[in-house]
This record gives structure tokens, sequence and C-alpha cells, in this order.
């Protein structure tokens, strides 16, 4: 690799790596210095809102029954294959391609799962085990940020470790990487079950460099109760608003993925990336499901949203501009017991919240309201705590209100999911501190390595894990695979609040602690804990911990 090849090599721990600098330190720069600050770097040029129309992606389609997957992939490679066979194969191009995030910008280069940004959403049922193959049709370099290994997370997925999505088995151009996903519930509890999950990159020093390109999209399990049907039969079903396939479109669309993010636009409608940024990188531009500021009409009835904070660092608070509340449903893709009536819910970076807008509560005179953000934010470090007034605050997606009344068989029941039992011993207490040392990113005060296992967790048996934070920063903490119940929120019960029940990201904010009840079933191996403001993950705020026989 000569000079002008060092000049376009990805930044991150591995681009340094092969241009031979971190063995003398010069990673680990001061970023206060050397480059441009939040506030100084060049605004997006300006984009008109609410002209284009809210996008959805594509239903991921399985391969044709009579067209398997060549060649066929390695069964004897997946735990538990023999048990929970696959129904379905997908295929999945992971590929370079041209997309318009707004009609004044530019074509601009992105990473993309099959060509589409959100990537393709899958549909998926418990009981229905498959095997998705990603391919790598990356070109060999990147001209820019990113990077053009690949690994796909199925973020909140229950997975054996050959499957999870781990960093370290990002794979190359070229190349191609099967998983299993036997969509069963953890330790077969119909109460742990989840519903709303997302895919996105997961490689190693590049994650948020790649899913800043495009690289996410949703996840959805379904079961008898929440069917995805509002006239379902099963009187156990929740009914809930729902959308009937048809196969790529939707008949009568009221389940609505919305994948939230901030990005930043240089002058000619590039993406821009900052690479040196060590807080958090913040954009100047909200999109959803790709588009920025997007409208959506709605009819007169109950539509069920899923919101997705799918940003690198940005922390949001989602309100209604009206003030008007909803029933909030789901935290983290999980049913909680029983509805709460809410006016805001808020979301640290991978946070996920289904919630319930009855748009027939409006007057008829109401034909426009907004989701906003009402969560000050100005540097990675994290929100300031701040609540903006409502006039100020960022709106995201415009909804059109249609006049007249319309028939509507959905239902918001009283009673949901229980909450599974604390029902397996605990092994021991373990405690993980979220911090930064010398100006790096550290969990109790170590760099992450791969190699080194920092917990041993028996299979059968639960933990308590204690999370904590300090200084002026906030990391919402992610978990792979087991999903942690949380105990107690800054030494107080989480009962009858948003943070009740099981989730997989634990928003740390200045200060905090969170304790939580984890369980180890299923799937023996290596998975990870990290912070999900993608910045701090890429620079070494994550740790290993493996399930042991």
């Amino acid at each position: 690799m000569g000079d002008s090849d060092l000049l376009h090599a990805p930044v991150g721990r591995r681009g340094f790596v092969k241009g031979g600098a971190l063995a003398t330190g010069a990673f680990f720069i001061n970023t206060k210095y050397g480059h441009l600050s939040l506030a100084e770097e060049p605004a997006s040029p300006f984009t008109t809102p609410w002209v284009q129309p809210l996008p959805f992606a594509p239903y991921a389609i399985p391969v044709p029954t009579f067209e398997p997957l060549d060649p066929l992939p390695d069964f004897s490679q997946f735990q538990r294959y023999n048990e929970f066979p696959a129904a379905d194969m997908y295929k999945v191009r992971i590929c370079e391609a041209l997309f318009r995030a707004h009609p004044q910008l530019a074509m601009c280069p992105h990473t993309t799962y099959g060509g589409t940004v959100p990537g393709p959403t899958f549909m998926m049922r418990y009981g229905r085990p498959v095997i998705t193959r990603w391919e790598n049709s990356m070109p060999p370099s990147m001209p820019s940020f990113g990077s053009c290994d690949v690994v796909t997370h199925i973020h909140n997925g229950h997975h054996a470790p050959e499957s999870d999505g781990g960093p370290w088995n990002y794979h190359h151009p070229g190349t191609y990487r099967d998983c299993h996903y036997p969509n069963i519930y953890a330790g077969g509890d119909p109460l742990e079950a989840k519903g709303t999950l997302f895919y996105h990159d997961h490689c190693h020093d590049f994650t948020g460099a790649n899913v800043y390109r495009g690289l996410s999209g949703f996840f959805l399990l379904f079961d008898n109760l929440d069917s995805g049907n509002e006239r379902d039969t099963n009187p156990d079903a929740f009914r809930l608003p729902s959308g009937v396939p048809d196969g790529r479109r939707l008949k009568g669309r009221y389940d609505i993925p919305l994948v939230i993010c901030d990005r930043r636009f240089d002058q000619n409608g590039m993406l821009s990336f900052n690479t040196m940024e060590m807080d958090g990188v913040l954009g100047d531009k909200y999109l959803v499901n790709g588009a920025i500021q997007p409208y959506f009409e709605v009819e007169r009835r109950k539509y069920r949203f899923r919101l997705l904070n799918s940003g690198i660092s940005r922390f949001i608070d989602v309100w209604l501009s009206n003030g008007m509340t909803f029933q909030y449903i789901a935290n983290d893709g999980n049913m909680i017991p029983a509805p709460m009536t809410l006016q805001n819910v808020p979301l640290g970076v991978a946070e996920r919240a289904d919630i319930i807008v009855d748009f027939s509560q409006l007057p008829q005179s109401t034909t426009e309201i907004f989701l906003v953000n009402r969560a000050e934010q100005t540097d990675g470090r994290g929100p300031t705590g701040n609540t903006l007034p409502m006039a100020q605050s960022p709106k995201l997606l415009k909804f059109i209100i249609r006049p007249g009344v319309v028939a509507d068989p959905s239902r918001v029941p009283s009673t949901l999911r229980a909450l599974p039992d604390m029902n397996l011993p605990v092994a021991q207490t373990r405690n993980w501190h979220f911090d930064r040392e010398n100006g790096l990113w550290t969990v109790n005060t170590q760099l992450f390595d791969e190699n080194r296992c920092d917990a041993a967790c028996k299979i059968g048996t639960a933990e308590i894990w204690n999370l904590s934070t300090a200084g002026g920063w906030a990391h919402p903490v992610h978990n792979h695979c087991e999903e942690p119940r949380v105990l107690t929120y800054n030494k107080k019960s989480v009962a009858n609040t948003i943070l009740q029940g099981r989730k997989d990201v634990h928003p740390l904010y200045p200060g905090d602690e969170i304790s939580v009840y984890i369980k180890f079933r299923d799937w023996l191996g290596r998975y990870v804990m990290h912070c999900h403001n993608l910045t701090h993950e890429d620079h070494a705020m994550m740790f290993r911990w493996d399930i042991v026989p």
C-alpha cells in the first residue's frame, strides 16, 4: 500500500492497523483538535419539507422451493438445526446503490440490503425457522467512509452465535454468510415473544459508518396473539391495527414501521460522515424510512407505529405536535402487560417503541399534525436533558388526515403479555461500568478484545448485572441474544414505567445505574454487550461474554 492508497483507506482501528499507525498510537488522537466540531461543520443544503410521500421498504420474499440456495448451506454448522430445520430460505444481496433522500439532493451512493434504503422488511412467524444467505456484493474497496466488509446482526434476535452477526464474523466482497434463524421463544416460553426487531451491519470498527450508509431494516415476528391480522377470528388474538400482505405491497396499511435517523449532506448532496469524531456523529437532517421529512396520508382510525431510533448517536423524544396521547404497547419490541397512555416516548439509539395512534379522536377540522422530536442534543455526548418547546422542535413526519369516517375493526386489548417468570437460579452478580479512560471508551476500564472473555455464564442459570456510567455522556447499552429484565433504575422500581419488563437496550444517562436480571438458555458460544452510540462501539466500548456448559 503506497502513500496515495493510505489517503483513501477506511478510517477505523482496522484501517489504521493496515496502515501501521496503531502501534505508534496515531489512531487515538485528541479529536477536539485537528477537525471541525459539530457546530463548525457545514450545514446540509436546504430541502423543502413535505414534498415526498413516506416510502416503504419491500417485503423480503423467500427463495422459491423449486430453486434452492446454490450451493446448499452447510446445515451442520448450526446448533440444534435438526430440531429447527428451515421452512424457508432467503437470499439478500448487500450492494452499493444510488439513492436520493430528497428530490432536491443528488443521487448518492449508499450501501444497501437488496438495493433499498431501508432494507427489505422480513415478516417472520414463531415456529417457522428460516435460513438467510447474506451475499457481499460490495466493491473491493470504498471510495469514501465505511467498509466493504460486512456482517448482519438481527438486533434482539435469540440466535446461536454462529448466526448472531457478532462483529468478528465480517466477510469480504465476493463471499456470503448463511445464518439460521429458528424463530423460537427464548427458553420455549411464549411470554418471551419479541415482535419489533431490526437488522443492521455489525462490522468490527465500521458499524457506525456502514449503518450510516444505509445498512438497516426491519425484522418483524408474529405469533397467535400478535398475529398481524386485525380481523383475526382467534379469540386470543390482540387484533391490533395491521396490514394484509399482498406480495410486495399491503392492502390497508395500518401497521407502519418507521426507521427514524439523522444524517448530514455536503453541498453536492452526498452523505457527509466525520470519521475522526469520537464523541458521536449527529446529522442536521431527519429521515424517516430513508426520506427527509416525508408526509403520510392517514384515515381517521387506529394505526400501529413501530418507532425505531436508527441514528448513530442521537437520542430522540417523540411527541405528536398537538400534544395528543397515544397507547404505548411495547418497549424494544416486547409487549408490556397492559397498554400505557402517554404523550411522549424517549428513545435512545436502537431503542424501539410500538404505539397506537387513534386519528379518529381528532376534530374533523384537524387536517394535519406532525411527529416531532423534542429532545435537545447539541453534540455526540448525549441529550442535554432539556425538552424543546413544541414550536421549536424538529418535525420528522407530517400526517395528512383524510376526511370522513371509516370502519375500524382493530382494537387495543386491556391486557397484553404478562412478564416472564424470573425462575432460574442467580449464579452471581456482575458490575459493568461504561466510562471514558484517558480519552478512550471503556467497559470496566478495558478496551474491547474479541479474544478475551469477560464473563463465562453457565447455561441454565441467571445472573444480576449492574450497568452504570459516569461523566457527561449517555450510553444506550445493548445486549446480544439474551434479553435482560430490568429490576431497578437508580435503585427505584420500574413497575408501570416504560422500562418495565425485558429490554435489549438500556439507556444510561450520566450517573445512572440500571440493575437487570439475565437468563442464559438455548445456545452455547460467545456474544457481546456494547454501547449502541455506534461511534463509542466502534472505538472499543464493548465486551465479550460467553454462554458455557
